[in-house]
C-alpha cells in the first residue's frame, strides 16, 4: 500500500503541473485551452483508476504470501537435506526434521534421548555455546554445528544442532594425512667396528646381507631407498607406510642385529631418524630427519627416533652403546671448551637435582679448567644433596674451596657480562639443580653420558654426549687430559672424579670399557685415594636398616622383575634406593630390579636396574625420566607412592612381554 500511495502523489504532482500549463494555454487561446483541459481530465481519471487497480493487486499479493509463508517455511525445514534437531538440557529431542530418519536405525519420536541412537555425541561440553564438532558413529563421520536457542523460561533453554554426514571429507583428510611425505635417514652405526678382523670376502658378504635386509624391508614398506655412502641410506615413503613400520616396532632392527661379525661376534646395528612432513618444506624436513638420526645416535644407537606432530617417539635401543676407542672427539671438544672459557667472564657449573658423586666429580673437574684459566667459578648445588654433603663439607674446609659451592636458592645476581654455564650429568632442563639459571645464561655447555631423551636443553653452544662411557666423570677426565699439558689436578679433585667413576660403574663392574680404566689410571697418577672414597661411601646403622627393610618387602614377579618400596623420606633415600636396586639385581633369575621411594613429600622417585636384556631407560622415559639401558631412574611430582608402584609394575611387565615376544619372533626368523 505505501508503494501505491507514493505513485499517486507523483501522478498528482505531474497533473498539477499540466493544469498550470493548461491554464496558460486557455489565457492565450480559449479553444486550445478547453481541449487541453479535456485531455487533463481524462488523464486524471485514468491515473486514479490505475492506482486503485494496483492497490487491489498488491493487497491480494500480500494476503497470499502471508497465508502461505508458515507452511512454506515448515516444508523447507522438514525437507532440508540436513538433520536439524532441537534438544533440551537433558539431551531429549523437542523437535526434529524428517532427515533424521535416514541416519538412525530407530524411529525418532519427540522427547527421545539422543544417547539412545548417537551415544558418541556428548552434549554437555556443547551446551550454551556456538561452534562445531565432529563425532563418529558406525564409521560415519558427522559434523555438528551447534547454536544455543532461547526460550521464555531460559535464555539457553535449548540447543539447535545442524548435523550432516561429513564422511567424504574425513576420508579425504585421512587420505591426505596417510600420503604425507616421510623422510628417513638409515645409518649403520657400527660400520667400521663390525668389519674389523674380516677379510675382503667376509666383509663383502656381511655388507651384502645388510644391504639386502634393508632393501627388502623398504620394498615391504613400498618406499624409495638410496644409498648415499658406505653406511648411510636415505628413504622416502608415505606416512601410511611409516605407520606399518611403527606397528611392526621397526623389526628391521632385530633382523639386522642377527647379522654378526663371525670373528668378533659383534652384531650389525642401525640408527634411524624419521620425520613426517607437516607444513615444512622438503629442506626443513630433511633437517628434522637428520636431527632425529643424531638423537638416535646420541642415545647409543640401535634404535629409531620418529618425529611426528611435534612429538618424538623411540623404538629399539636393546643393545649397549659401542665404545669408541679413539679420543679424537674428546680432544676437539676439549679445545672448544678451552676457547669458550677463555671468552667468558665467569663460569657456573651445575648437575642434576640431588647430586651424586658422578655429578659432583664432573662439576669439580670442570671447575679445575676454569681455575686454570683464572676465571671466577661457582658450582651450583640443589637443595637436596645429602648423598655428597660429607665430601662437600670436607672440601669447603680446604684452602681455595670455601667460595666454590653456592646453593641454588641463594644465587641472586649475575654481574658478569659474558657468563658461561656448564650442565653436567644431565641434559633434561627441569632436572637440573637450577632450571631458572638456564633461562638467565644463554651460553650453555652440556656434558653428559646418559642416552638422550626428547626433552633436552636446546640451543646449547656445545653438547658433548657419549652414552658408551661409564660416567660423566670419565668424560671430564678425558677432557682434562687434553685441556692443557700444564694442568695439574689436585689430589682432592682427582679423588672426587675417581669416586664419580666408581659409583656409576658399581666398582668397575657395569658399563666399563678400556677408556674407563685409562681415565681411572690417570686419576690414580694424580693422587686419587681409593681409601678416602671408601670412607665417603660408608653408611650409618639407620641406612643399613632401611636397606634391609626394603629388601625384605621386595616382590618377585613373572618375567624376572623384582620390585620394592621405601615409604619413609630418609635424608639419603636416593642413595639407599640405588644400592637396594643394585643388590637385588644379583638375585638369581632377576632381570630387572625396581625401587620406588618417597624422595620428598611431593616427589616420588624410581631407581631402575637391568642385567642388560631389558632396556630400563625406555621404561623410565614413560615416567618422565631416563638414563642408560642398565641404569635409569625417574621422579614423579604430585602423586602417591602406591599409585606409582602399581604403574611401574604394569609398565615394566608390559615392556618385558613385548621384548620377549619380539626376541621370540626374531629367533624364529619372522
Amino acid at each position: 500500500m505505501p508503494r501505491n500511495l507514493n505513485a499517486w502523489l507523483d501522478i498528482c504532482f505531474i497533473l498539477f503541473a499540466a493544469l498550470i500549463l493548461t491554464g496558460i494555454l486557455t489565457y492565450y487561446n480559449l479553444f486550445i485551452g478547453l481541449g487541453a483541459g479535456l485531455v487533463w481530465l481524462c488523464l486524471l481519471f485514468f491515473g486514479r483508476e490505475r492506482c486503485l487497480c494496483r492497490s487491489e493487486e498488491f493487497e491480494h499479493y500480500c494476503h497470499t504470501v502471508i497465508s502461505n509463508v508458515n507452511s512454506a517455511a515448515n516444508y523447507a525445514l522438514k525437507k532440508l537435506p540436513q538433520v536439524i534437531i532441537l534438544v533440551d538440557k537433558e539431551g531429549r529431542i523437542q523437535w526434529f526434521n524428517k532427515e533424521l530418519e535416514k541416519h538412525i536405525n530407530i524411529e525418532p519420536t519427540y522427547n527421545i534421548a539422543m544417547a539412545d541412537f548417537w551415544p558418541e555425541l556428548d552434549l554437555e561440553p556443547l551446551w550454551g555455546r556456538n561452534g562445531k564438532t565432529v563425532f563418529v558413529h558406525e564409521n560415519i563421520h558427522y559434523q555438528v554445528i551447534h547454536r544455543p536457542v532461547s526460550t521464555k523460561e531460559n535464555p539457553c533453554g535449548m540447543l539447535a544442532l545442524y548435523i550432516q554426514d561429513n564422511s567424504a571429507l574425513e576420508i579425504l583428510k585421512n587420505i591426505h594425512a596417510d600420503s604425507r611425505t616421510t623422510l628417513m635417514y638409515i645409518q649403520i652405526d657400527n660400520f667400521n667396528d663390525v668389519l674389523q678382523g674380516l677379510n675382503d670376502t667376509e666383509q663383502n658378504s656381511l655388507i651384502f646381507e645388510t644391504n639386502k635386509a634393508i632393501t627388502d624391508w623398504m620394498n615391504h614398506l613400498e618406499g624409495f631407498l638410496r644409498k648415499v655412502s658406505e653406511d648411510l641410506y636415505v628413504a622416502v615413503m608415505e606416512k601410511r607406510n611409516l605407520d606399518t613400520a611403527m606397528e611392526e616396532k621397526f623389526d628391521i632392527l632385530d633382523k639386522v642385529r642377527n647379522l654378526q661379525n663371525p670373528v668378533r661376534h659383534l652384531s650389525v646395528t642401525l640408527s634411524i631418524g624419521v620425520a613426517v612432513a607437516d607444513r615444512q618444506n622438503l629442506n626443513q624436513l630433511g633437517g628434522k630427519a637428520y636431527s632425529m638420526l643424531e638423537m638416535a645416535l646420541s642415545r647409543g644407537g640401535d634404535q629409531v627416533a620418529v618425529l611426528k606432530r611435534g612429538k618424538t617417539e623411540f623404538y629399539g635401543g636393546k643393545t649397549n652403546a659401542v665404545e669408541k676407542y679413539t679420543r679424537v672427539k674428546a680432544r676437539i671438544i676439549s679445545n672448544s671448551i678451552y676457547e669458550l672459557i677463555q671468552e667468558s667472564d665467569e663460569v657456573f657449573i651445575m648437575g642434576h637435582q640431588n647430586e651424586d658423586f658422578d655429578s659432583l666429580g664432573a662439576a669439580i673437574g670442570v671447575s679445575r679448567m676454569a681455575k686454570y684459566l683464572k676465571k671466577p667459578v661457582h658450582i651450583i648445588l640443589s637443595e637436596f644433596n645429602t648423598g655428597i654433603s660429607k665430601f662437600t663439607e670436607t672440601l669447603k674446609t680446604k684452602e681455595g674451596y670455601s667460595e666454590l659451592f653456592l646453593p641454588a636458592n641463594k644465587l641472586i645476581n649475575i654481574t658478569a657480562e659474558r657468563p658461561l654455564l656448564f650442565v653436567v650429568d644431565t641434559h633434561i632442563p627441569h632436572l637440573t639443580a637450577s632450571p631458572e639459571l638456564l633461562e638467565r645464561i644463554k651460553d650453555v655447555v652440556v656434558i653428559d653420558h646418559h642416552r638422550r631423551s626428547s626433552n633436552f636443553i636446546k640451543n646449547a653452544r656445545l653438547t658433548y654426549s657419549e652414552p658408551a662411557t661409564s660416567s660423566t666423570s670419565e668424560l671430564v677426565t678425558e677432557l682434562l687430559i687434553y685441556f692443557s699439558d700444564d694442568l695439574t689436578l689436585p689430589r682432592m679433585e682427582a679423588t672426587a672424579l675417581y669416586a664419580g667413576i666408581l659409583v656409576d660403574t658399581k666398582n668397575f663392574a657395569v658399563q666399563t670399557g678400556v677408556r674407563t680404566f685409562d681415565a681411572a689410571a690417570y686419576l690414580r697418577r694424580c693422587g686419587a685415594d681409593p681409601v678416602s672414597v671408601r670412607q665417603m661411601f660408608r653408611s650409618d646403622f639407620e641406612t643399613e636398616q632401611a636397606k634391609a627393610q626394603a629388601k625384605a618387602q621386595a616382590r618377585m614377579l613373572p618375567g624376572g622383575l623384582i620390585i620394592t618400596m621405601c615409604r619413609e623420606p630418609l635424608p639419603n633415600i636416593q642413595v639407599i634406593a640405588a644400592q637396594v636396586a643394585d643388590s637385588m639385581l644379583r638375585i638369581e633369575d632377576v632381570r630387572v630390579s625396581m625401587v620406588v621411594f618417597q624422595l620428598t613429600p611431593d616427589v616420588i622417585g624410581i631407581s631402575a636396574r637391568s642385567t642388560g636384556t631389558i632396556n630400563v631407560q625406555v621404561i623410565m622415559e614413560q615416567f618422565g625420566g631416563g638414563g642408560h639401558q642398565n641404569v635409569a631412574g625417574a621422579q614423579i611430582v604430585n602423586s602417591d607412592i602406591d599409585t606409582v608402584f602399581e604403574d611401574v609394575i604394569t609398565a615394566t611387565q608390559l615392556f618385558i612381554e613385548e621384548n620377549d615376544k619380539n626376541e621370540s619372533n626374531t629367533a624364529t626368523g619372522r
